[in-house]
């Protein structure tokens, strides 16, 4: 796993690292010495070469005029432009800027015309105007600065963040540099892991500048395939079917079968070895043509043709000999479903996925939720997510992190909030992002297919964070391997068809 560090996490990060000995300035040179070489890199060598450094203030300007130092020292043509006067610079930066001075170096402030006409002629570009802990909206001449650089034609280096995206969740109120290559120091930052601040970091490297690896550490990281091969461990040679995974999907309804049908074949196409399939009975001769290796539990159902609170019985029985259950796809709220499905979260006595209509059904009592017998796996989309919590749907994503663990303790339930990215998070605190997933997954049904393969994972005895978190990144893969080869007609049912496929590449170590 990543370490992701909130800005205040980085902050405490150079107050700890100033404890061991480590000072700021030197922090700072190892910094500017990374962007120098990421500068040189995207301008394609230093001789001859044009650079341009934006500069405002605090350490991430003082980042920058190191750059511009080293910079010309390799015999690149620079030319910086400071968005506030040198008097206001302190500490470090102050240090900084007074090394590039007397090293020859050329400076100016900040005139939006000269700094367009720099641009013009340059072949890389610095942004060194706001570090992670920018919020809100840029004004004045620091929103002229990220104006220029972001309509420049030269690449841009971004200098841990870049500017005009909150290092606290990656949203962006106005404009934003759009950087070729971001250089952030000791962790990843949210900024350029969430979406839309993903977009505009191009590509992002941790640079190492000196901080003790021992003092990078936070309860947010990034999922890796190393850590999803190390979950998803291949069956033993002696495995049958019911220990490589025994699960019941309960879902559909005689308006939605293509859900329980793909939540089902799902199960088996992430690994399960057995799979019952829990429908209204009257359903039930269109989902066994469907998937032909599954076994089926037919229902009683409502006049709606939905699940009846009268299928209970058989419900608890068969959830006796089963691994893991998945709740929801396709279900409905009929007010007889609904209680069906509370007494279902409620007794289970095998671990859990709920989600869509499984998730409705608490919508106006979403504290039952915490009232379970077993441990689940919670799977709202940002809606979903609002309506048991109360929130809109731009308030969930303003904070997915912090929201979706409130929720996990809430809810004693790991929560998976789906989205770009997709949050895992523990009742304890403990929070997972998946790095995999795109716009090739925003086809209906892909939700039921990620049900699915937690539910199989779940069979499997992974715990529910990693069961969640190993779903997550192969059904992201799954996607990806599907758009390869389909395009944007990609289905629901490709993507799942592609999951034993994804994992094979998590376990051969082709996964990022």
């Amino acid at each position: 796993m990543r370490p992701i560090l909130t800005p205040q996490e980085s902050a405490e990060l150079d107050r700890r690292s100033a404890e061991r000995g480590i000072a700021v300035g030197t922090l700072m040179e190892n910094a500017g010495a990374v962007v120098a070489r990421a500068a040189i890199g995207l301008a394609g060598g230093s001789y001859g070469k044009r650079a341009v450094v934006v500069c405002g203030k605090g350490n991430n300007g003082g980042d920058g005029l190191v750059a511009a130092r080293l910079l010309f020292r390799a015999g690149v043509g620079v030319a910086v432009a400071m968005l506030v006067e040198p008097s206001e610079l302190g500490g470090a930066a102050a240090s900084s800027f007074a090394r590039f001075v007397e090293s020859g170096g050329r400076w100016t402030s900040f005139d939006p015309g000269r700094l367009r006409r720099e641009l013009d002629r340059a072949d890389v570009a610095v942004d060194a105007i706001f570090g992670t802990g920018f919020r809100g909206e840029p004004e004045g001449d620091w929103r002229a600065g990220i104006e220029a650089l972001t309509e420049a034609a030269p690449p841009v280096v971004a200098v841990d963040i870049p500017s005009g995206v909150q290092g606290d969740n990656g949203a962006v109120r106005g404009p934003a540099v759009r950087a070729a290559r971001t250089v952030t120091f000791g962790a990843l930052k949210p900024g350029v892991v969430f979406f839309p601040g993903a977009e505009y970091g191009g590509d992002v490297e941790v640079a190492d500048i000196g901080v003790p690896p021992v003092l990078v550490c936070s309860d947010l990281s990034l999922v890796e395939g190393l850590d999803v091969a190390r979950w998803l461990r291949p069956r033993s040679a002696e495995s049958h079917k019911r220990e490589a995974g025994y699960v019941l999907v309960l879902a559909g309804s005689r308006a939605m079968t293509g859900a329980a049908i793909l939540a089902a074949s799902s199960a088996y196409r992430a690994g399960a070895g057995l799979v019952t399939l829990a429908v209204p009975e009257s359903i039930l001769p269109i989902v066994e043509g469907a998937i032909t290796e599954a076994t089926f539990l037919p229902l009683p159902e409502t006049e709606h043709g939905t699940v009846s609170e009268e299928a209970w019985g058989a419900l608890r029985d068969r959830l006796e000999g089963v691994g893991s259950a998945a709740i929801g796809p396709g279900l409905t709220t009929d007010p007889s479903t609904v209680t069906l499905v509370r007494r279902v979260v409620g007794e289970s006595p095998v671990p859990l996925v709920v989600d869509a209509d499984a998730l409705n059904a608490f919508r106006d009592q979403p504290s039952l939720l915490a009232e379970r017998a077993s441990a689940a796996v919670l799977t709202p989309h940002a809606g979903e997510f609002g309506r048991l919590t109360g929130l809109s749907s731009a308030e969930v994503v303003e904070d997915r992190v912090g929201h979706a663990r409130k929720a996990a303790a809430e809810f004693r339930a790991t929560v998976l909030l789906k989205g770009s990215r997709t949050v895992i998070a523990a009742p304890g605190g403990l929070t997972l992002v998946n790095p995999t997933g795109g716009a090739y997954l925003a086809t209906g049904g892909t939700g039921d297919v990620l049900t699915g393969a937690i539910a199989a994972f779940l069979a499997r005895r992974l715990e529910p964070m990693d069961a969640a978190a190993s779903a997550a990144f192969v059904h992201g893969m799954a996607g990806r391997m599907a758009a390869a080869r389909l395009g944007e007609g990609a289905a629901a049912s490709d993507v799942a068809a592609h999951l034993p496929e994804a994992v094979l590449a998590v376990r051969s170590g082709e996964a990022g």
